[in-house]
């Protein structure tokens, strides 16, 4: 299978992609890294194995396109547009939906502390963790 820089990725790519994207321990390091090429080379290295040739600078541009598109169609859906969809969304649902979001806290002295929250859980979801 051939795959260039210029080449749109087909469905079975993404499919692959997401599968690797799905492990626990890659989302965990996704969630906390900032400088992130290594993990990228590692999921370049899995799909070659899944017979997916992209390196690791697809792999990550590919990711953070489909983060931004779905973040983008849960915030539609939040605010009632349900007309905007995207191929993906289940699937990147069930892998963003207990992702936790880095917040900011106002305390008494006026300085802010980090704390982080999980979005969209239930206490049926929680438990299943």
């Amino acid at each position: 299978m051939e795959s260039g820089a210029g080449k749109h990725w087909t469905e079975e790519e993404v499919k692959a992609l997401l599968s690797v994207w799905s492990e626990k321990n890659i989302r965990k390091q996704l969630h906390g890294t900032l400088r992130n090429k290594g993990i990228f080379i590692y999921i370049a290295k899995r799909l070659q194995e899944l017979g997916v040739c992209r390196d690791w600078k697809q792999c990550r541009a590919k990711y953070k396109n489909l983060k931004y598109e779905y973040r983008t169609v849960k915030y539609a859906h939040n605010s009632g547009d349900v007309t905007k969809t995207m191929k993906f969304f289940h699937d990147l649902d069930a892998i963003l939906r207990y992702e936790p979001v880095t917040q900011l806290e106002a305390e008494e002295n006026g300085r802010c502390t980090v704390t982080e929250t999980q979005l969209n859980t239930s206490p049926t979801t929680e438990s299943t963790q």
